[in-house]
C-alpha cells in the first residue's frame, strides 16, 4: 500500500473527496476510480468520493497497486539501482538485457528481476516502465512502482519535462559535428519492428552533438524533445552514421556481440508524489569506449 494523505483545512473543507482526490493530491479520473473500492479514508473510515470533507479532518487514499504483474514471474538477477523510493526506482540496465518477457526471453528480463526484487521487499507492484530501452541500449531507466507514480511520470514524459541525454558511438561522423535532426518517423512498410523516416511519419526531433572520433567513429552527445519509437537509432542512420553494431539500421559486428552502441546517460525528472527533482548519471560503457581505440 502507498498512502497519500491530506490535512482538511479552511480551503479545502466544504468540498468532495473526488475533487480533493483531483485537486490537491494530483490523481487522474482513472486514479480515483482504482481508489474506489475501500481505498478512500476520512480520520480512518472509508467514505465514497461523494463524501464532504470537514475542516480538522484528514483524507487519506491508497494509491499502490492491488496486485503484482501475475504475467511476469519473479526471477533473481543483477539489478543496479541508482535510486529508489516508495514511488519509483531508477536502474542502469545492463546492454543486451531484455526490459520485457518476450518470445525467447522469459526469466531473464529487467520486468523479471524486478519482480524478484518487489517479493523480497515484500511490495506488491506492477511493472510501470517509464522510458523504455532497447535490448541492446544500456543505461539509466525509471520504473513507477505503481499506477499514479506511472501517470505522473508519464505526463513528464510527453511535456518534455522529463529529460534524458544518451551517448552513442556511430559509424563515421556526423557533419556537421553539432545540430538537429527534425525528420519524422513512421512504421517500415511490411515490417513490424523497423522503423524509418517518413513525411507522413510522427514529428520527431533530436539533438546531437559531436564528443570525440577515433575509428572511423564518433562519441556522440543526444538529446531528444520527442519519443518515438527507434528515433536515435533511426535519425543517426538518416545522417549516414548508424551506430555501432545497430543489426537493422547498420551492421552487426563482433566487437558488441550482445548489444548495440548506445547508452542512457542521464535522466532528470520530477518525484511524481513530491515534486523533488531527481537527477543521474551514468558514465559510458568500458565497451563502448574500446569502439573510439
Amino acid at each position: 500500500m502507498r498512502w497519500l494523505t491530506l490535512p482538511i483545512g479552511a480551503d479545502q473543507a466544504g468540498k468532495t473527496a473526488e475533487t480533493l482526490l483531483r485537486r490537491e493530491l494530483g490523481l487522474s479520473a482513472a486514479g480515483v476510480r482504482r481508489a474506489k473500492t475501500g481505498r478512500i479514508l476520512l480520520d480512518g473510515v472509508p467514505v465514497f468520493t461523494t463524501a464532504v470533507a470537514r475542516r480538522g479532518q484528514v483524507l487519506a487514499v491508497d494509491v499502490g497497486d492491488p496486485a503484482g504483474s501475475d504475467q511476469i514471474p519473479p526471477v533473481p538477477g543483477p539489478l543496479d539501482i541508482r535510486y529508489e523510493d516508495e514511488d519509483l526506482l531508477i536502474v542502469d540496465k545492463a546492454g543486451g538485457v531484455p526490459v520485457h518477457p518476450s518470445q525467447g526471453h522469459h526469466g531473464d528480463t529487467l520486468a523479471n528481476f524486478l519482480m524478484a526484487h518487489y517479493r523480497d521487499q515484500g511490495l506488491v507492484a506492477a511493472f510501470h516502465p517509464v522510458n523504455r530501452l532497447d535490448r541492446g541500449t544500456s543505461g539509466l531507466m525509471a520504473v513507477a512502482k505503481h499506477a499514479h507514480a506511472h501517470e505522473g511520470l508519464q505526463a513528464q514524459l510527453q511535456a518534455g519535462e522529463l529529460r534524458r541525454t544518451y551517448l552513442a558511438v556511430c559509424e563515421g561522423v556526423p557533419v556537421p559535428r553539432r545540430g538537429r535532426v527534425e525528420a519524422p518517423i513512421a512504421r517500415a512498410p511490411g515490417s513490424v519492428l523497423k522503423r524509418e523516416v517518413n513525411p507522413q511519419g510522427a514529428p520527431a526531433r533530436t539533438h546531437y552533438e559531436v564528443l570525440a572520433t577515433g575509428r572511423g567513429r564518433a562519441l556522440v552527445r543526444l538529446t531528444l524533445d520527442t519519443g518515438r519509437t527507434h528515433q536515435i537509432r533511426v535519425h543517426l542512420a538518416h545522417l549516414g552514421c548508424p551506430l555501432v553494431g545497430d543489426f537493422l539500421y547498420g551492421a552487426e559486428t563482433e566487437e558488441l556481440p550482445d548489444r548495440f552502441a548506445l547508452h542512457s546517460a542521464a535522466i532528470r525528472l520530477r518525484q511524481p508524489v513530491t515534486g523533488v527533482g531527481v537527477a543521474l548519471e551514468a558514465g559510458l560503457p568500458a565497451e563502448l569506449a574500446a569502439l573510439l581505440g
